[in-house]
């Protein structure tokens, strides 16, 4: 069994979930700062010349979870593996923030949807290789569709 251990707190201005903008077209713009604990320091040599991190946390105040849902995004339920939920049989995020600047052992980023005091578990570069005419989005794209058809017909 894997026991985590957290590498930093995010320092975020979302204090409650009801902050953190959900849903189709939500923008995640919000600027906020990774605190790395200074054991963890060496581990960020060199970070500096990425452009996007993908950062790994916990969903550490969910309690529960559940395999199938309705997201904010659309009003079908999904399975909790085709979501972003926080309601999940293993509580971890993922997040990918753009790097602003590294002070010591904080970076300051761009695009938290962490609350303040959400752990850290791991921090990767952001590198992709997938090409644009490739990714799809599956029942987000859908959903996104039939808000466009429904905005139109009023």
């Amino acid at each position: 069994m894997f026991t985590s251990h957290p590498i930093g707190l995010v320092s975020s201005p979302f204090k409650d979930t009801s902050e953190v903008p959900k849903g189709l077209g939500a923008k995640h713009e919000a600027e906020g700062v990774l605190r790395i604990l200074p054991e963890f320091a060496p581990g960020l040599t060199d970070i500096e010349g990425f452009s996007h991190l993908i950062v790994l946390w916990e969903f550490d105040r969910s309690r529960d979870f559940e395999l199938l849902g309705t997201p904010p995004s659309d009003n079908r339920p999904h399975g909790v593996f085709a979501t972003r939920s926080p309601r999940r049989p293993n509580p971890i995020g993922l997040t990918v923030v753009e790097l602003l600047q590294r002070e010591g052992v904080s970076l300051r980023v761009r695009g938290v949807d962490m609350l303040d005091g959400t752990p850290i578990l791991d921090i990767k570069p952001y590198l992709s290789n997938v090409p644009a005419d490739r990714l799809r989005r599956g029942w987000l794209a859908e959903a996104e569709t039939r808000r466009g058809d429904e905005s139109r017909t009023r």
